[in-house]
């Protein structure tokens, strides 16, 4: 009997524990997941495609650091309840918070018009006309967003987290070589080609995985979720959990297109999934699937990131918790962005296939600025409290920037002077 109630109570225990994370449980799963969107898979099967499976050990070390500034942001919204944008023009200024609005506005619309080139080449698989899968996604996000509860969204966002590890079956189904990817895969090393393009891939999986948007789009879901001080450990093991994810299917993804289409110069994950179709119709299928469900992912985001930065800028009522009547603007801007996304991808002769591979660069050009005044605002004693960056932290998170900076120069330096590192 004594047996029986230890047995119980640790039941009792253990439900109470996992009971208490699904509650907290969300914003770091979903922004980290949602990272895997239509440019990052891109991106991962054009390295895969170029490189084999030479790049896995960088994806490796990107799960960390996307941990450890992703983190930040859970600190910075439980303690002081207010976004990014909103935190940044209250500690810095109008000037630099302007700056800083308008790094996101740009980085923003521009990846929110690759999602859309995602999900239209995704359904263009399927035979789906890009025009009626414009119309399908906004009105899908409409539905998702004015249903008035957050809670709501967040579950049904998680529920597209889950679709979004389809690409672990599909590279099982290749049969890759478990051998020929922990050796050539794990093991830092750096691959044989031109420097230029080295670092031009370097950059692109850095912005597919570490992004401003993403800043922006946690911390102001950790304030409209409610999360508090005593929710922060919970919140930290959310995000360690999605960083966890966010590399397994980024890696699985490499690992698909480079035991399949090693060599071949992949343009779009669109472009690899249709090929995919032609050597396995299931993987090809399952690529293409995955490909719509990540753009849908990243498009829900962005555009709540930007929508709730606007809000806080303005002053606007910015919650997914008001009404339309109560919230009006925030649901404008939330629905314009949409509407000027899918008219790029719309419009004839666009050149998306640029904006999709450039897209990622330029997010890794104008990271540093967006991590320095996240970086400054967790050293704010008055503002943070107990609850400011540690000397540990300090070190890592100004050693991104740094590695960021040497990345972003190096690529610059390669394509402005193409012999320099030959």
């Amino acid at each position: 009997m004594n047996a029986l109630s230890k047995s119980f109570y640790t039941y009792r225990r253990i439900s109470k524990v996992l009971k208490l994370f699904l509650i907290i449980a969300g914003p770091g799963i979903i922004v980290m997941v949602a990272d895997n969107d239509a440019g990052g898979i891109t991106t991962y099967a054009a390295t895969g495609a170029k490189y084999g499976y030479d790049l896995i050990w960088f994806l490796v070390f990107l799960g960390p650091i996307a941990y450890f500034i992703q983190e930040m942001t859970v600190r910075l919204g439980a303690v002081t309840k207010r976004g990014h944008a909103e935190a940044i023009f209250d500690a810095f200024g109008r000037f630099w918070g302007w700056f800083s609005f308008f790094d996101l506005g740009l980085t923003n619309q521009l990846t929110l018009i690759t999602e859309f080139i995602g999900m239209t080449a995704a359904l263009s698989i399927f035979h789906i006309p890009p025009l009626l899968t414009v119309i399908i996604v906004i009105i899908l996000m409409g539905l998702m967003v004015l249903q008035g509860k957050y809670w709501t969204w967040e579950k049904l966002a998680i529920f597209f987290c889950l679709i979004n590890l389809i690409y672990i079956p599909a590279a099982f189904m290749v049969h890759p070589s478990v051998t020929a990817v922990l050796s050539s895969g794990f093991i830092p090393h750096i691959p044989a080609g031109k420097p230029g393009d080295l670092f031009f891939f370097l950059m692109a999986n850095v912005g597919t995985t570490i992004a401003p948007w993403m800043v922006f789009f946690q911390q102001s879901s950790v304030v409209d979720k409610g999360m508090k001080e005593k929710d922060i450990p919970w919140g930290q093991f959310d995000t360690i959990l999605g960083a966890f994810f966010t590399v397994v299917v980024a890696i699985f993804c490499v690992i698909l297109t480079a035991t399949v289409l090693r060599g071949v110069d992949i343009q779009s994950a669109g472009q690899a999934a249709q090929m995919l179709m032609g050597i396995n119709k299931w993987v090809g299928t399952f690529l293409a699937i995955g490909l719509f469900d990540a753009g849908f992912l990243g498009a829900i985001c962005i555009s709540l990131a930007t929508s709730w930065a606007i809000g806080e800028v303005f002053g606007w009522a910015h919650s997914l918790k008001n009404k339309v009547r109560e919230a009006p603007w925030f649901y404008a801007y939330y629905f314009l962005s949409l509407v000027i996304a899918g008219v790029v991808v719309l419009w004839p002769g666009a050149p998306l296939v640029l904006i999709t591979l450039f897209v990622q660069v330029i997010a890794t050009t104008l990271l540093p600025a967006a991590l320095v005044f996240l970086i400054l605002l967790l050293n704010n004693k008055e503002l943070m409290g107990d609850y400011k960056n540690n000397t540990l932290q300090n070190v890592i998170n100004y050693s991104i920037v740094i590695g960021l900076i040497i990345l972003s120069t190096g690529y610059a330096l390669s394509a402005l002077f193409p012999n320099l590192f030959k």
